[in-house]
């Protein structure tokens, strides 16, 4: 949830709007078709939608994330290089210029680190807040250096610029590729629903949702819609980065 931006939002409400679409879904179904199977099954599909999102706005953060990070790397490099930054005011420094989403979490940790000079415990702070896996890596590298010192500091963060510079252009290529079944991808969902809506004005329309065979057709219909938008979303799901020294 935090990856996604939405750490202030407690289960309870997050199982609301998943309530709220159930009933929605329900009652749509019930509009079209009538009967108890087809709302049942359409509540489950529709209930799936806030998870849905959640997932769509984490994937977008996460990718904002990663095109940030090189940026924020070679900065980083520059203030604890050339401009001679210590480690801690170098970090907060590059954190005011962060996506705007970040400033925050970068301010709290800085305030931490004026009251405690504790620089691991800021460091868990700041890797608690973003909950991003080269944040992660980022972080522990500082630390080290903080704690032991060093002069290979500058060729370590290198490294992470060009093993992030690299994954991002990868993940680009990946995205470009599937915009085109991304697209398609949506008429999984919009053709039936035509198709349904046109079967009320065909014969007899919505009475023959209503017979025993109708339900049972509807039902397997919304069945396979949601295995079929599952397993596309599967198979067009890019790998995830993990997380370390959590």
């Amino acid at each position: 949830m935090v990856q996604a931006g939405l750490g202030d939002v407690k289960v309870v409400e997050f199982a609301g709007a998943v309530a709220v679409m159930a009933v929605a879904g329900a009652v749509g179904a019930y509009v079209l078709f009538g009967g108890i199977l087809p709302p049942l099954v359409a509540a489950g599909f529709a209930a799936a939608y806030p998870v849905s999102a959640y997932r769509a706005r984490r994937r977008t953060r996460m990718a904002a994330a990663a095109e940030a990070w090189p940026r924020l790397l070679e900065e980083l490099r520059l203030r604890t290089g050339s401009l001679g930054r210590s480690i801690p005011q170098a970090l907060f420094e590059v954190g005011r210029r962060a996506p705007a989403e970040w400033r925050p979490v970068f301010a709290a940790a800085e305030r931490e680190w004026l009251l405690t000079t504790d620089f691991p415990r800021t460091i868990r702070l700041l890797k608690d807040g973003l909950a991003d896996p080269t944040v992660d890596a980022v972080c522990e590298t500082l630390v080290v250096a903080h704690e032991i010192g060093g002069s290979d500091l500058d060729s370590k963060l290198a490294d992470l610029v060009e093993e992030r510079t690299l994954d991002l252009q990868g993940r680009k290529d990946a995205a470009s590729r599937q915009a085109g079944v991304r697209f398609a991808r949506r008429f999984v969902l919009l053709v039936p629903l035509g198709m349904a809506v046109a079967g009320l004005t065909i014969g007899t329309g919505r009475s023959a949702y209503e017979t025993a065979g109708g339900q049972l057709a509807v039902a397997v219909g919304l069945l396979a819609v949601m295995a079929c938008w599952a397993w596309s979303g599967r198979l067009m799901r890019l790998p995830e980065e993990p997380r370390v020294f959590r």
